[in-house]
């Protein structure tokens, strides 16, 4: 009888060992087209991996099932050299990450730059391999933000590890004291040194932190432009075609098409949301102090720190001069975090937890909420505080 299938087994058998091969082959053949940088960075996932528990999901980048671009690893390699370095003169508590400057652009890191950073990682590594396999246990936070990634990165809703990768390089550098707060610094950090678009994709957890400081935010008749209709439960508002007999308070906007929230903030943090339209409005934050009267510039200058959209293609943060800001970042719903002790205003998608500008200040004064609109069709509505459904997701949610 097993003659009979004889005929058939061997086949299988061939068929087996040259798919096997295949797989081998394509594998050399994406590490021979792999550069210097990205190579370097799959090493340094691997040897991450290696020592710290719970870290399964760099396999994807020493795999190179995840592959960065060359650009983002050279700026990853530069960026945590300096961190490294930065470790050596101070080392990390959680009231005090390394201060950095705006990220350097890849295209600004030479040769030489590239080389001296590798050196200072391949130091830190010498020491890393040191340690026993799977000796680092990272915190349970950073755990769960792990898991969150790459089922994230599964779904494609995180483009790419890099924040897995950062996560656990804080968690084999930070003192263990510090461990369960290092979800929260890596986002203060990130946000501080990266103005612009720092996080593609806010793991869970992080997010779930953000959104728990929300605040109930109503709109301030007294100060809505009387060009403006405010809805009776102060949560909407649009442009109507006929201008309103109202008081002309000195709170009160008569030029720019803007309201302020009823209560100010001088403390603690802070988190809302509103729904925007399609082709024009601002959101922010003004300063107690500001002018509101007539077309004054709301920018930096003169107390308003706020993202704004016009035309509906061209989104920018309000700065002296202003911020562009890519086309792709422009959002339909957007989250509003302000820390106020720590001097970090920060904007979101809240569609695609992802970050878009972040606002570093020291501030001094109470800060009002600050909404704008001129479209006469869509309201820009405010979002009350909802509490978070139980979700039956292990990590981050299918259905979000």
């Amino acid at each position: 009888m097993l003659q009979c299938f004889h005929f058939m087994v061997e086949p299988a058998k061939t068929l087996t060992a040259k798919i096997k091969e295949s797989h081998k082959r394509a594998q050399r053949e994406k590490v021979e087209s792999l550069d210097e940088d990205q190579l370097f960075v799959a090493e340094l996932a691997r040897e991450l991996g290696r020592v710290c528990q719970r870290s399964a999901v760099l396999e994807n980048i020493w795999k190179q099932d995840d592959i960065w671009p060359t650009p983002l690893c050279r700026t990853f390699i530069w960026q945590w050299a300096s961190v490294l370095e930065s470790k050596e003169k101070r080392p990390l508590q959680t009231d005090g990450w390394p201060e950095m400057d705006e990220l350097k652009q890849a295209g600004r890191i030479d040769e030489q730059d590239a080389q001296q950073a590798k050196s200072v990682i391949l130091n830190w590594i010498k020491d890393l391999r040191a340690q026993p396999e799977q000796s680092v246990w990272p915190g349970e936070p950073v755990a769960k933000v792990l898991e969150d990634l790459q089922s994230a990165w599964r779904w494609g809703r995180a483009p790419n590890l890099l924040a897995a990768m950062e996560i656990v390089m804080w968690a084999l550098i930070v003192q263990p004291p510090d461990k369960d707060s290092i979800p929260q610094q890596w986002l203060m950090w990130k946000q501080r040194t990266q103005k612009t678009g720092a996080i593609s994709y806010v793991p869970q957890p992080v997010w779930d932190w953000i959104s728990g400081a929300a605040v109930e935010v109503t709109l301030d008749l007294d100060s809505a432009n009387p060009d403006l209709l405010v809805s009776a439960d102060q949560k909407r508002m649009r442009c109507g075609f006929d201008r309103k007999e109202v008081p002309n308070f000195h709170e009160r906007f008569d030029g720019w098409w803007c309201a302020v929230g009823v209560e100010g903030l001088g403390s603690g943090r802070h988190y809302w949301e509103a729904e925007v339209g399609e082709r024009d409005w601002r959101l922010g934050v003004v300063k107690e102090s500001a002018l509101r009267k007539g077309f004054k510039s709301l920018n930096t200058n003169t107390g308003y720190l706020t993202l704004r959209l016009e035309r509906g293609t061209e989104l920018k943060a309000l700065t002296v001069p202003f911020t562009a800001l890519p086309a792709g970042l422009i959002p339909r719903k957007v989250g509003i975090y302000l820390d106020y002790d720590r001097g970090q205003l920060s904007f979101y998608d809240v569609d695609k937890h992802c970050h878009i500008y972040t606002y570093n200040e020291s501030f001094d004064e109470r800060l009002f909420p600050l909404f704008g609109t001129v479209e006469i069709v869509k309201d820009l509505v405010i979002k009350s505080p909802t509490s978070k459904n139980q979700c039956l997701c292990p990590t981050s949610c299918f259905w979000a």
